[in-house]
């Protein structure tokens, strides 16, 4: 599908004046600008965030509850359990939730729901095993905002709550001892898009200033908050991007074996926000998806390297079995969708019996990408279908979703990503419902954007210049990885590779050869010629080969010139 290239409309003089100032090239004061970061103080923390750059913790609502009540359980030795999440943020908070309090005296049970069985949050059958362990409090960690009826559950079994949590919260929120959450109405805290484990982070650092304790005694976490930060997809400005700055630098050096462990099994030689997204989280999250949460935990917290390397073994075989039945779903939607001729639809609804719950959002974002349309994936069994849906930028699925609530069992969700409950029996009436709702939308005028943060001379383009870009590290949501226009370049030569998969490359212009490679565009090596003047969007990369460094565009779209 044909894109629109957005550029961003560059302030000249701004642009010179924050190069000069802080003594660094146009090309990185430009994505500077481009990104809003443009006083002092901002650009200051942004470039060299620091432990002092951190908002008060007693800002959050129902801090100061929070903390004194655990203070108490922590002078009174008492006990205590913390109810966790399956994924990469939910397993990170457990992990520094349970170890700082444990460092303080108390032995901390944890509770972390099986996906598969149980779904994600708070349940009462959960809830009453829980209370035959006659817990003095319950700790809630990246889970809880939503849970009203079950806090009430919780409350007539006795169990005293303190709920943390980032989620959005709806209407009314539960009636805990405690719920921290950012996001809440009543929040004036400055930074209101926290992961999971950003909020916990958040709480022992109150609690070491309540008990007047050490900084490092809560800043030694950063290495584990900041993969739980990463990982969640949160977007890395304000306070995320100081725990990830200075949280990746930690990693480098982490003594977490489990941490240390599967850093080394991912095989990736730098650590950054790729190492993280894409060699660490997925095998977190995969142990959470194939129903084997606890193993996750276990990884973080093993002091045995034996033990822990077996645990990392397994989170591998975890994440391989992941990807294979992910493959497999992913390539049956796609056949049913083509032979259905589903993607002429404006939202592609598609359905499989006994496919698998823990890898179908993966799935579903999978198709949207291919597609650019929103999708619904469900899982039907004994005629009930469960499943994921993924929307595009422009079109809110949780609100056409709620248009559709007569033919749903339930959902929930937000503008991009859903989760979805429906009988079989009102598939068709769904499914022809939804279409309607995206037609009057007008969902067919959105079109794909990239954003492009300048357009570059191939000339301009050194290695220190790409390196210089580092400083704009970690990349993740809300400070995306930056694109660059070159225009007029001559295919020098041009290939598909991995089997026709992947596009392969050579530019020039009158001066310079520059090498591109397109990842998942290798059909188009037949659109092309060498010859062909051509205008490239892309990543500017460096790449290492037999110790010799050359500049590389990673393409995200490429047209004839005009």
């Amino acid at each position: 599908m044909r894109k629109k290239w957005q550029f961003y409309n560059v302030d000249k003089e701004e642009v010179e004046k924050i190069a000069k100032k802080y003594n660094i090239n146009k090309l990185l004061a430009t994505i500077l600008s481009n990104r809003g970061i443009v006083n002092p103080q901002d650009i200051e923390i942004f470039l060299k965030p620091t432990r002092y750059n951190f908002h008060d913790p007693f800002l959050m609502p129902d801090m100061e509850i929070a903390v004194d009540r655990i203070i108490k359980a922590i002078q009174n030795k008492q006990q205590i359990i913390i109810y966790g999440d399956y994924d990469a943020d939910g397993i990170t908070s457990t992990t520094v939730l349970k170890t700082f309090l444990e460092e303080r005296g108390l032995h901390i049970a944890t509770y972390i729901p099986n996906r598969l069985d149980e779904g994600y949050g708070l349940n009462n059958a959960a809830l009453d095993k829980i209370a035959q362990g006659n817990y003095d409090l319950m700790i809630t960690v990246d889970c809880g905002i939503s849970a009203i009826s079950e806090i009430e559950y919780a409350n007539n079994l006795g169990i005293e709550t303190i709920i943390t949590d980032h989620h959005e919260p709806g209407e009314n929120i539960p009636n805990a001892l405690a719920v921290v959450d950012a996001k809440r109405k009543d929040s004036v805290y400055p930074c209101r898009d926290l992961a999971g484990v950003g909020v916990v982070f958040k709480l022992i650092q109150a609690i070491s200033i309540k008990l007047q304790l050490e900084e490092k005694e809560y800043l030694k976490y950063l290495d584990i908050v900041c993969v739980g930060t990463i990982s969640d997809i949160v977007p890395l400005v304000d306070e995320n991007r100081v725990i990830a700055k200075l949280g990746l630098m930690l990693v480098e050096q982490t003594r977490n074996l489990g941490l240390k462990s599967i850093l080394n099994y991912s095989g990736y030689k730098k650590i950054d926000s790729n190492t993280i997204s894409f060699g660490v989280a997925p095998r977190i999250n995969a142990s959470g998806r194939m129903g084997h949460q606890e193993d996750a935990l276990k990884l973080f917290l093993e002091k045995n390297i034996n033990k822990v390397n077996e645990l990392t073994q397994k989170l591998n075989l975890y994440n391989i079995k992941r990807q294979e039945i992910e493959k497999n779903i992913y390539n049956e939607a796609v056949e049913k969708i083509e032979k259905n001729k589903l993607y002429n639809n404006n939202v592609i609804v598609v359905s499989g019996e006994g496919w698998h719950h823990g890898v179908i959002g993966i799935v579903a974002s999978k198709i949207t990408e291919l597609y650019f349309k929103p999708s619904i994936l469900l899982c039907f069994e004994d005629g009930i279908g469960t499943g994921s849906g993924r929307s595009i930028p422009g079109f809110d699925l949780h609100q056409a979703l709620s248009k559709c609530s007569n033919n749903l069992q339930k959902f929930g969700g937000h503008a991009m990503a859903v989760g979805v409950t429906i009988q079989k029996e009102n598939l068709k009436k769904f499914a022809d419902q939804i279409e309607q709702i995206a037609e009057q939308s007008n969902i067919k005028e959105i079109e794909p954007i990239i954003n492009i943060d300048a357009e570059v001379n191939l000339d301009e383009v050194t290695i220190d210049y790409v390196e210089s870009l580092q400083k704009l590290e970690p990349f993740g949501e809300g400070n995306k990885v930056p694109l660059f226009a070159f225009r007029n370049l001559k295919i020098d030569s041009i290939r598909a590779i991995s089997e026709g998969k992947h596009l392969k490359l050579v530019l020039k212009n009158s001066n310079n050869l520059i090498n591109a490679i397109g990842f998942n565009i290798g059909s188009l090596a037949e659109e092309y010629k060498i010859g062909d003047k051509v205008d490239v969007v892309g990543v500017l990369e460096i790449n290492t080969f037999n110790g010799v460094k050359s500049i590389q565009i990673n393409l995200k779209d490429i047209m004839k010139s005009l």
